[in-house]
């Protein structure tokens, strides 16, 4: 059977385009998430990142048959970089999605993670009646980012994880 091919749209905020990802942003996409700043929060890139990598994800963001679609927060317009970060929903059950971002370290504090989760939850390209996203505890602009864009704290848990680092689940209901 032949899988539906996925279109997949872009988004304009008022500084951000939110495009899908394509190969040329390899470069600017490994540099950033090679950066343990942006690695060390999350729980979906690996450090050191190994070979390869953004390759793959690249390619897996690509695939028709992909369960995450993702875009790249390009910051072109506003002359700033062409990637400046990467935001992501992940298709659930029951019309439920999970949210996930990152953002270069030279672009923190400006309002632009909050401008693309704001952007991306009203644009709602799923069609999901319930979102979904996680930050560590320690993560405090993150869960403002979250909290900001409706977002609230479901509950308080512990991974099982070297070092055990409490997690915050957020929904948007």
């Amino acid at each position: 059977m032949i899988s539906p091919i996925r279109t997949q749209h872009s988004y304009e905020s008022a500084r951000l385009s939110l495009r899908p990802i394509r190969k040329s942003d390899s470069g600017l996409i490994g540099l950033y998430a090679g950066d343990i700043r942006v690695s060390g929060p999350t729980r979906s890139i690996p450090h050191p990142l190994p070979p390869g990598a953004i390759d793959a994800f690249i390619e897996q963001s690509q695939n028709p048959a992909r369960v995450e679609d993702v875009w790249v927060l390009d910051g072109g317009k506003s002359d700033l970089a062409e990637v400046v970060g990467v935001i992501g929903l992940k298709r659930l059950d029951r019309r439920q999605g999970e949210l996930g971002y990152w953002l270069a370290p030279a672009f923190w504090g400006i309002g632009l993670a909050r401008e693309a989760v704001q952007t991306l939850i009203q644009a709602n390209p799923q069609e999901s009646k319930t979102l979904f996203a996680e930050v560590f505890q320690d993560n405090a602009r993150s869960a403002r980012v979250l909290n900001d864009g409706g977002f609230l704290i479901l509950a308080m848990r512990n991974l099982f994880a070297w070092p055990v680092r409490p997690l915050l689940p957020l929904g948007l209901i």
